[in-house]
């Protein structure tokens, strides 16, 4: 065997065990209760947005990391306890204090030569990586209580997606779907990652009934078209950074970001969706 053939079979067995371990880890956390989810993607969430502060900081960019992680954790936070019923909607005009102060720690850093640049990527952080996952909390309360089944059928979607778009391009992709930015995405990978969807839409509104089948088949065609374009969005942010994954914290998947970027554009939309048409 040789050392690339080596190379890509040790990169797939890490993919396989670190990609299993994380399914069984979501799902415990999804199944079991409100909290137990809110805990789970509450991780998730801080090390995305420990990711994402700390690809601007090797790249010279000086936001304020640790700021715009409390910023992103409080959204996270004060969006689940008042769907969980815990806090009224009126904390979140705590928010607005520290948005604030954002402008003021800049004000006085003696050292800063480009106040606004670095606190408009601080802002990023929160808005791109934390407010994603705060809007995950309306999709998955959007029946009027917790429901894992939204949450994992979400997943299941992706995961679905993902995996198919992964394995058909990399045997049969010939047509680029966006070269520019992704060269290894093909039309041929979109396309089977489309198929597969339509399938597990079959399969979700079957076994999984506390949404009605349209309303899987517009969270499926959220999965595959916004989906996508929130793959090729952090794509399009390594590429303007010049590095290949967002970390090497999930061995054969890069880092949180590159697992989950997909969803943070996804989240929004399909927040936005079952809360209007729920």
């Amino acid at each position: 065997m040789t050392d690339s053939s080596k190379k890509s079979a040790d990169n797939l067995r890490n993919r396989l065990i670190f990609g299993f371990s994380g399914f069984f880890l979501l799902m415990g956390g999804m199944l079991y209760n409100a909290w137990t989810y809110g805990f789970v993607f509450l991780v998730v969430c801080v090390m995305c947005l420990w990711e994402f502060y700390d690809l601007l900081l090797q790249s010279g960019k000086r936001p304020l990391k640790y700021y715009g992680m409390a910023m992103g954790v409080a959204l996270y936070c004060l969006t689940f306890l008042v769907e969980v019923g815990v806090i009224s909607p009126l904390f979140f005009f705590g928010l607005y204090p520290a948005f604030a102060g954002t402008f003021i720690l800049k004000l006085y850093d003696k050292n800063e030569s480009l106040p606004f640049e670095n606190i408009a990527l601080t802002l990023l952080g929160v808005v791109y990586v934390a407010m994603p996952f705060a809007a995950m909390h309306i999709a998955v309360f959007s029946q009027g209580a917790y429901s894992y089944q939204v949450i994992m059928g979400m997943f299941f979607l992706i995961w679905i997606n993902d995996i198919t778009a992964y394995f058909v391009g990399q045997k049969y992709g010939k047509h680029k779907l966006f070269e520019r930015i992704s060269p290894k995405k093909s039309w041929e990978g979109t396309a089977a990652g489309l198929a597969n969807s339509i399938l597990m839409v079959w399969l979700l509104s079957v076994y999984l009934p506390d949404l009605l089948w349209w309303q899987w088949a517009v969270v499926g065609l959220l999965v595959v078209v916004v989906g996508t374009q929130g793959d090729l969005i952090e794509s399009m942010l390594k590429r303007s950074l010049q590095v290949k994954d967002s970390a090497q914290n999930l061995p054969g998947h890069g880092g949180f970001l590159d697992r989950f970027d997909n969803l943070l554009l996804i989240a929004p939309f399909a927040g936005i969706f079952l809360y209007v048409f729920s």
